[in-house]
């Protein structure tokens, strides 16, 4: 990995539905990245923002990107396009409310769903926003995934892909928290400047 070359780490924020999410994690997360300097991109489930007013806030509060995760975490391809605007429009409010910050023009469709459906990403659009996918994808949500499996894939997927990966990581599962301070360090030995999704150029992103 080449000096200066950057990493977006995105973390979803997002109610869990797997084992090994304690209470707290996502502070444990943001502390890693405070403790390193690090900024990364948190795309906010409206719900869990309204749950965690005071870890939404944090987030911002930090200097993290906030983008939008939607606001009920349903798949995108079920919903006509008035359920999805609804879904998205009351979401950006309370995200609005409980971080302070504006997610537009950041979405990330739940579980990926709708990444590359025209009427999702056009309908979207028409509201201001565009999808971010990712390039590492760690499934940091599965329980067999242990801390030194994610901090090991993290950096060997983002020297694999170059200048501009988008890692995929989730603010609940255990092993996401305990691997963070490791994986920063890795990546930054290896060269790496930690950014948010709007210090990439619209080509880089995917």
């Amino acid at each position: 990995m080449s000096d200066g070359l950057r990493v977006a780490l995105t973390f979803d924020a997002e109610h869990p539905d797997r084992p090994l999410c304690p209470g707290g994690n996502v502070d444990r997360v943001l502390d890693a990245l405070h403790a390193a300097a690090a900024r990364a991109t948190f795309f906010v489930q409206a719900r869990w923002a309204t749950a965690h007013p005071e870890a939404a806030a944090r987030i911002a509060r930090e200097g993290h990107l906030v983008g939008h995760h939607s606001k009920f975490h349903a798949r995108m391809t079920l919903l006509s396009d008035d359920g999805l605007r609804a879904d998205v429009r009351e979401g950006e409010e309370e995200i609005r409310a409980t971080t302070g910050a504006d997610p537009r023009p950041w979405f990330r469709c739940p579980f990926g769903d709708g990444h590359d459906d025209e009427r999702v990403l056009s309908t979207l659009g028409g509201l201001g926003y565009r999808n971010v996918f990712w390039h590492v994808v760690l499934e940091d949500w599965e329980p067999w995934r242990s801390p030194d499996d994610l901090r090991a894939d993290a950096v060997a997927g983002a020297i694999a892909h170059g200048d501009g990966a988008v890692v995929l990581l989730h603010t609940w599962p255990a092993p996401t928290a305990e691997a963070l301070a490791g994986m920063l360090e890795d990546l930054a030995a290896a060269g790496a400047r930690f950014v948010g999704v709007d210090e990439l150029e619209p080509e880089l992103l995917p």
